[in-house]
């Protein structure tokens, strides 16, 4: 018997890329059946890529077969492995994510500040509910979660849901085991990784092949057009003289933090210009399906590498590959903590090198952090946790606790101003928050951006 595998946002524009990994590794990894689940406003999606995806196995002369339900448990019964890649609200939520924070000048990102904690609360309540159903459907099965904020998501799915066969995964660290070695005229596997930190918020350390780290040597290319960033992420130029000081290397999302003026300056001028990043997602998604249409094309196209999250199959398929055929493979993952960053509590999820086995995931001790970096992981932690709480009880007081523990979220009544303003834009979404939200309403809450109230007049 082969493989079950349910993909959760299976309409999901990266869907392709999965099939593609999974093609590849079709000698190792023997899949019987694929489900695709969305939900009914992506039905169209859906089928769209359900075809492309059959045209994919067909020209490469497997027989994989191809399902779709707008209905989970018709899916999940017996699956091996489900990947939940979704988005609560759809890209018109990241809209109003990044506008909303932005029309009151400061940032909003996807996974991070206000945008980040907002689109926590929307998810965590319902992997909750895909987590029950998986209780009852497929006991067995292991859960690689993608949907961001993904460090967030899968703490709350293994703390709090308990399930413990569940991984989080991320591109960021296999873009830069990808990029990287060619910054020392080395071939990719030619150097040994240490990742330690969390989802979006993480450091590494190099090694060659003869034990000598070569952290400081790559750190310096940071800066450079080539250096290891995600597309997805604005440039700016990093402060080498304190990044020079930690001795590690920052994942791509640390700009938002340690050039934080620049950044927001940037994405204001986005903001202005109506184009967002998620207004720019919007845009590449329409050519994306234009593409996928078309009944001529077969394999995945080159223009969804130009996607924030390109290169994902590779460690989503990796990952399963990992378990199944317990290779013991040297991945980075989200996964229980279990003292591998020593400043963090043992019980809590990090973003960590692990060894990936039939058993799951064994972290790697990171060692130790610079005192600053303690203090950083130790605040982004409690601010996780602060809204992983607020999204499984509706609780407005540890929302509040999040947002100021937030560093990209400047003190006062502003901020709040853009909490309340934040609830009200995502009602719909927001479920757990209705009675806070409904006296929102009533004192007149309401975002001024025009963008944002043509969403909400259309019900998104």
């Amino acid at each position: 018997m082969g493989l079950k595998i349910v993909v959760i946002g299976g309409g999901s524009s990266y869907t392709p890329e999965l099939m593609n990994g999974f093609i590849r590794r079709s000698e190792e990894l023997l899949i019987d059946e694929i489900w695709l689940v969305d939900i009914p406003e992506g039905k169209e999606h859906l089928s769209v890529i359900r075809d492309l995806s059959r045209r994919m196995w067909e020209a490469a002369g497997l027989r994989t077969k191809i399902y779709t339900t707008l209905d989970r448990k018709e899916a999940l019964p017996d699956a091996d492995f489900v990947i939940t890649q979704f988005r609560v609200g759809r890209l018109y939520a990241r809209i109003k994510d990044e506008r909303i924070p932005l029309l009151h000048g400061m940032l909003g990102q996807e996974t991070n500040g206000a945008g980040g904690i907002f689109k926590a609360l929307r998810t965590i309540p319902v992997i909750s509910e895909i987590i029950r159903d998986m209780e009852r459907l497929c006991p067995d099965a292991w859960l690689m979660n993608f949907t961001n904020p993904s460090g967030m998501v899968t703490e709350a799915v293994i703390e709090k849901m308990g399930w413990k066969k569940c991984m989080g995964l991320c591109n960021v660290p296999t873009i830069a085991m990808m990029k990287e070695p060619a910054l020392l005229g080395k071939k990719e596997g030619e150097l040994t990784y240490r990742f330690g930190g969390l989802n979006h918020f993480h450091w590494h350390r190099v090694w060659d092949k003869q034990g000598r780290e070569v952290t400081d040597k790559i750190l310096e290319f940071i800066n450079d057009k080539d250096g290891g960033t995600p597309v997805n992420i604005y440039q700016q130029p990093m402060d080498m003289e304190l990044l020079r000081s930690m001795h590690m290397i920052p994942c791509g999302y640390h700009r938002y933090y340690f050039s934080a003026e620049e950044m927001l300056e940037h994405s204001l001028q986005d903001f202005k210009l109506h184009a967002t990043r998620a207004e720019q997602v919007l845009e590449t998604e329409e050519s994306l399906f234009e593409l996928y249409r078309n009944p001529s094309l077969h394999t995945m196209p080159p223009e969804l590498n130009k996607r924030g999250g390109a290169y994902y199959s590779d460690t989503a398929c990796e990952c399963i590959s990992a378990i199944h055929n317990d290779k013991g493979s040297i991945m980075v993952v989200n996964t229980e903590n279990k003292g591998a960053v020593n400043c963090l509590p043992e019980d809590c999820c990090a973003e960590v090198s692990c060894v990936i086995s039939a058993k799951g995931a064994s972290p790697v001790a990171y060692g130790e952090m610079p005192e600053a970096v303690r203090g950083l992981l130790q605040m982004m932690k409690a601010m996780e946790q602060c809204t992983i709480q607020a999204a499984l009880t509706g609780d407005y007081g540890s929302l509040l606790q999040a947002f100021a523990l937030n560093p990209l979220i400047p003190d006062g009544a502003e901020a709040r101003r853009v909490l309340d303003e934040l609830l009200v834009a995502h009602e719909k979404y927001l479920p757990q928050f209705a009675e806070i939200t409904a006296k929102r309403k009533k004192e007149g809450v309401f975002c001024e951006d025009s963008v944002v109230q043509n969403l909400v007049r259309a019900g998104h």
